[in-house]
């Protein structure tokens, strides 16, 4: 579970730059993935251990590795999280792990399954595939599979927890015998005793909306308990919507809103990303090659007028918001990224009212197959990670 508060207590090792951009607002930093991994993801918990998670090796077939820090100035030794070698997947930046900070800071984490990965889902298929931080922290559990009545997945999966001690592992694929992006649904498998145990997975949402196969999805727990998911649709192969799932009731059940229309006949390879933020929670996804970020209101399945990345460019894809106490937030995104090409991350500052600010910057090097993440520093000031 990630707030704005816990994000104060961002890391502050390893920064790359410092004060990138200056004048009205908030100041911008970047800081390269250490160990020369990719697809960061980073939380911090209620004791202020930041958590990070990061992929590192060959993109069909690499491995997870999770690093901590007390004080953001040394962190522990690596632990692999994926108990097979090269059992994790990083082509087409969709389908890499994703980390989850829970009940006293247990770190969890899923991904999809690599061609090595066991063990297998049903039919022999990809499985998606969840360890959690042993008890005592010094290693990972055993990975598991927890797909038992769904399959074709892709697209990757992710994973949420709340403080009391609630696991979601997120996916979207098809029931058995269903075939088609337009018959894929979001599939959620729930955990009340902390990842010891999986229910069998069940639909998320009644709706009939199908899926994007190779399009990322997106899952977070608010300081609540509410349950968020984000993944875009594919209703009848050509609606590639972004859809808003949102449950109140640990899991149980889901309302859903579409919030923004795409009508696309191809997989656009998209992915997306929460922050929590005062009294609502930011997302922000793709639409038409540009970026957007909106904010809902806790607990509720609903965005108020999206906000665009300023000017137009191709391709621009993996974006990453984030808030600051003062209510102002970076919106953060990489250009030019093909399949198999990394490209540039760049990044605009808003104010509290969501008008730009004069602080916006850029910076080379976003390496093929990675993506990007932005946080708030206990000043005011933000990071952007790639």
């Amino acid at each position: 579970m990630l707030t704005a508060r816990r994000f104060a207590w961002l890391l502050v090792l390893g920064l790359s730059g410092t004060n990138l951009a200056a004048g009205e607002g908030a100041t911008v930093s970047t800081l390269r993935v250490p160990n020369g991994g990719i697809q960061p993801q980073v939380q911090v918990d209620a004791q202020g251990v930041v958590h990070m998670l990061y992929f590192k090796g060959e993109a069909k077939g690499g491995d997870i590795f999770y690093v901590k820090s007390k004080d953001g100035a040394a962190w522990s030794e690596p632990l692999k999280a994926n108990s097979k070698d090269g059992s994790a997947i990083a082509i087409g930046n969709v389908r890499g792990p994703h980390l989850a900070v829970g009940k006293n800071g247990r770190v969890h984490v899923g991904w999809m399954g690599s061609g090595a990965a066991e063990p297998k889902a049903p039919g022999n298929q990809a499985p998606m595939l969840y360890a959690r931080l042993s008890d005592d922290g010094k290693s990972f559990e055993p990975q598991r599979n927890v797909m038992q009545v769904s399959g074709m997945l892709d697209g990757g999966g992710t994973v949420a927890a709340d403080a009391n001690g609630n696991v979601y592992v997120v996916w979207h694929g098809c029931a058995t015998g269903a075939k088609g992006e337009e018959n894929r649904a979001v599939w959620i498998a729930r955990s009340t005793d902390e990842g010891k145990t999986f229910a069998r997975e069940t639909a998320a949402f009644a709706q009939p909306t199908g899926a994007c196969g190779c399009c990322g999805i997106s899952a977070y727990c608010d300081s609540k308990g509410d349950v968020y998911i984000l993944y875009r649709s594919a209703m009848k192969r050509m609606d590639r919507d972004m859809f808003l799932l949102v449950s109140k009731d640990k899991g149980q059940t889901f309302q859903g809103a579409d919030i923004h229309a795409w009508k696309v006949g191809a997989c656009v390879m998209s992915t997306t990303s929460f922050y929590e933020a005062g009294d609502g929670v930011l997302l922000t996804w793709e639409t038409k090659e540009q970026i957007y970020f909106g904010k809902t209101a806790l607990g509720a399945a609903a965005v108020a007028s999206p906000i665009a990345a300023p000017g137009e460019a191709p391709r621009r894809k993996h974006s990453a918001v984030a808030s600051n106490a003062s209510g102002e937030t970076v919106l953060a995104w990489a250009e030019g990224m093909e399949w198999g090409q990394g490209g540039t991350v760049h990044w605009q500052v808003y104010d509290k009212t969501g008008k730009p600010t004069t602080v916006k910057g850029q910076a080379d090097g976003v390496p093929m197959w990675s993506l990007v993440a932005a946080f708030a520093k206990p000043d005011g000031s933000f990071v952007v990670v790639y």
